[in-house]
């Protein structure tokens, strides 16, 4: 708590808008964590309602999406590492991973202590349910997205980039993120007027 009482958490996870995606890359349009994060949350969410509705599935898809909304916001305080560095190595990803844990440690002190662990339930949640499971591969989607988007703007910067996304997305083994991709992945080529 700051000394005029008040709590840090959501000043902090408002900077969201301010760290950029790609920075390695040029982009034709600018991407950041907090557009990131609604992004993969709306894509977790769907993949949720596919598994249920078509695939005998019983997982909370408002859980799902809530935890999406959160999964970069330890962001705010570490950045965000471009993925080639990311996993360049074992012991490189693994500090990350430690980074990524103090970071979340940190932003759970900036609320009051009565809503701490309501929150730590949301940034640590286990990346290997069912629920994590399903935003990776939101994520993942949402990753092959910015890529598409990029291509249709004539930024050739992304065409490998889309190449080794798309495999990573073909080796997700749900239902729900093949269904997604036959009946959503390609409309995200279109422009607004062929939308229509």
């Amino acid at each position: 708590m700051s000394e005029n009482g008040q709590y840090s958490f959501f000043a902090f996870l408002s900077r969201m808008r301010h760290i950029y995606r790609w920075s390695l890359m040029r982009n034709v349009t600018s991407e950041n964590i907090q557009e990131h994060s609604l992004q993969v949350a709306m894509i977790a969410h769907s993949l949720a309602l596919i598994r249920n509705k078509f695939f005998g599935g019983s997982v909370n898809a408002e859980r799902v999406a809530l935890l999406a909304m959160y999964h970069d916001s330890n962001e705010t305080l570490t950045g965000d590492l471009p993925t080639p560095i990311k996993y360049f190595n074992p012991d490189i990803q693994t500090a990350y991973k430690e980074l990524e844990s103090l970071s979340k440690e940190k932003l759970l002190s900036l609320l009051p202590e009565g809503l701490q662990e309501d929150y730590r339930d949301i940034l640590f949640y286990d990346e290997k349910s069912e629920e994590g499971r399903l935003i990776k591969a939101a994520d993942r989607l949402c990753a092959y997205i910015k890529c598409l988007e990029e291509l249709k703007a004539g930024n050739g910067e992304f065409q490998k980039a889309q190449q080794a996304i798309y495999n990573k997305v073909q080796e997700i083994d749900f239902p729900e993120v093949r269904y997604f991709i036959d009946h959503f992945l390609e409309n995200f080529k279109l422009t607004l007027d062929e939308l229509n």
